[in-house]
């Protein structure tokens, strides 16, 4: 089986939507995707992912089920420096990575400046929203293993966000979410590529085959967008500047 975690295009975050850019970039993923011969598709309920989506269904003749939980990963804390509420993996290098239980997926969410927020509640969403979809599928998770009796060569595509496609990403492979959201970086309109691999009757490993491929982009001479990347430097009161002209800018306030 094969699942495809697209990165809506370039967003228009004020009006939940895509830049002119975006519209370019997802006319050039859907003539990459409809030779992919999908069987499902499935996208978040926000409209940055749902007009992604929409250039390639409208080539396929066909819809899209929307997924409450694969909206951004929504789970937010009081920053311990400022009080305001911050999304889950907007933390410093040192801040992130001093809890020691960070790096296992049984143990990040623990992590005590989670104490007040929602960032548990959205994982449990998150991860119970996983088992049900991979269940349609006929897979169960045991631990870091996943079982099923019918590992089919079926593939399927997710429409959706870096948050929450990592989120996903991360619980699929058994690992903290913390390592994908901090270490790498899908951009808009990028595909990431994960296969079940039965080596055991019954037993399948999640195996990422392609991150953030953006070689539709790049075989067109399409330039990629910087949206997603933090602000190299900011003093911890706004860490949401935007990046423009793929120039990270320095917040001063």
């Amino acid at each position: 089986m094969r699942i495809l975690l697209i990165r809506h295009a370039e967003p228009d975050y004020s009006i939940d939507s895509l830049t002119p850019k975006g519209r370019v970039e997802a006319e050039l993923l859907s003539r990459r995707l409809i030779r992919y011969n999908i069987l499902d598709f499935y996208v978040s309920p926000l409209g940055r992912a749902r007009d992604t989506a929409a250039y390639t269904l409208e080539k396929l003749h066909r819809e899209a089920e929307v997924l409450p939980w694969l909206q951004e990963f929504r789970g937010r804390f009081p920053d311990p420096e400022t009080g305001r509420m911050r999304i889950a993996w907007d933390l410093k290098p040192r801040v992130w990575s001093d809890y020691p239980g960070v790096f296992d997926i049984r143990t990040w969410v623990d992590n005590p400046i989670y104490d007040q927020g929602n960032v548990r509640e959205i994982w449990r969403e998150t991860t119970e929203g996983a088992d049900a979809l991979m269940a349609r599928y006929g897979f169960r998770k045991d631990g870091p293993v996943w079982c099923g009796k019918k590992n089919a060569e079926n593939t399927i595509a997710l429409f959706c966000h870096f948050g929450i496609s990592m989120a996903f990403l991360a619980y699929l492979m058994d690992i903290s979410p913390m390592i994908l959201w901090h270490r790498t970086l899908t951009f808009p309109s990028s595909v990431t590529e994960v296969v079940t691999e039965e080596r055991v009757p019954g037993e399948v490993s999640i195996r990422m085959t392609r991150l953030g491929d953006i070689s539709h982009l790049e075989t067109s001479g399409e330039p990629r967008s910087t949206a997603g990347l933090f602000p190299e430097c900011y003093t911890g009161i706004d860490s949401t500047v935007p990046v423009e002209n793929g120039v990270v800018k320095v917040y001063n306030p």
